[in-house]
């Protein structure tokens, strides 16, 4: 690997999509104590798969993110939940759809990684979870006083000290939606990807427009040649062929970080062993904040 030992690098996002003035302050500071958890994690010597767990969670938590606590309702006013993560070393993979009664969608995921199955959706997800020991609740407890109309999905990547990378995903989907209905989230090469030879990505959006273009490993496939960003722009381009709006987070092996979105906000929260401080932007074109 061609990162120097000890050197780690985070990047999480809380969704592609519109944000109200009003809500402006929470989606800064939501990414900003969600890199917080995953930073501490990478630091103290952790996984990128602890890290990316960790910064999930905290967004989980909060009802400004379409995650977790704060999911959109589908057509039948329920709250169906997707979420993965992957292991750039194993290459494993553990993701759930439309998953109902738990609390932290990603923590199920990172249960699954050892498994040999990849995805579970529906009962057999919560039967999974409840098997494993995952903190369940009542579905009423996800549903927040006023549901968002959203299509954003929440991320993380991490690249740690050893050098090795992941990505996770996290959604409440659609508002609105059919019931059943999976987005790209919970699968591999489209709304996420985790290779230590070659990066980590996490996208949000559209997600049957980012399925379609199989965006994460378009991503995958051009970051060494291109980096991050500019991977990252390249495949979100052609979402006008899909129709629909996406942003991406990326890490390469070197531990270079970028981002891009055509959608008309993307919350974006960065810290790495050599910066300071985390930077939150709330949009591509504003300027850098940053926050201790």
């Amino acid at each position: 690997m061609s990162n120097s030992k000890g050197r780690w690098a985070l990047i999480v996002h809380g969704g592609a999509k519109e944000i109200e003035p009003h809500e402006e302050e929470a989606n800064r500071t939501g990414c900003i104590e969600a890199v917080n958890a995953g930073a501490e994690v990478l630091a103290r010597g952790g996984s990128a798969v602890e890290a990316v767990e960790a910064s999930i969670r905290v967004l989980e938590s909060l009802p400004v993110f379409n995650a977790g606590t704060g999911s959109v309702l589908n057509n039948k006013g329920e709250v169906e939940m997707c979420a993965a993560l992957m292991d750039g070393s194993t290459l494993d993979v553990g993701a759930v759809g439309v998953i109902k009664g738990v609390k932290h969608p990603v923590s199920v995921a990172r249960s699954m990684l050892r498994q040999d199955p990849i995805l579970l959706s529906g009962e057999g997800a919560f039967m999974f979870a409840r098997d494993n020991h995952a903190e369940l609740c009542d579905p009423a407890d996800l549903v927040t006083e006023e549901q968002k109309e959203a299509q954003d999905t929440v991320g993380a990547v991490a690249l740690d000290q050893n050098g090795n990378l992941a990505a996770g995903t996290s959604t409440g989907g659609l508002s609105g939606a059919l019931k059943g209905r999976m987005g790209d989230s919970p699968m591999p090469g489209c709304g996420f990807y985790a290779d230590d030879h070659i990066g980590a990505v996490a996208l949000s959006g559209h997600g049957e427009g980012i399925a379609r273009l199989a965006a994460a490993a378009q991503i995958m496939g051009s970051i060494e040649r291109n980096g991050p960003e500019e991977a990252i722009r390249k495949a979100l381009e052609q979402m006008h062929r899909v129709g629909g709006d996406a942003g991406g987070i990326a890490i390469d092996r070197q531990g270079r970080a970028g981002w891009w979105h055509n959608s008309p906000d993307f919350t974006v929260g960065m810290l790495t062993s050599e910066t300071e401080r985390p930077q939150v932007w709330l949009r591509k074109d504003e300027d850098i904040a940053s926050h201790g």
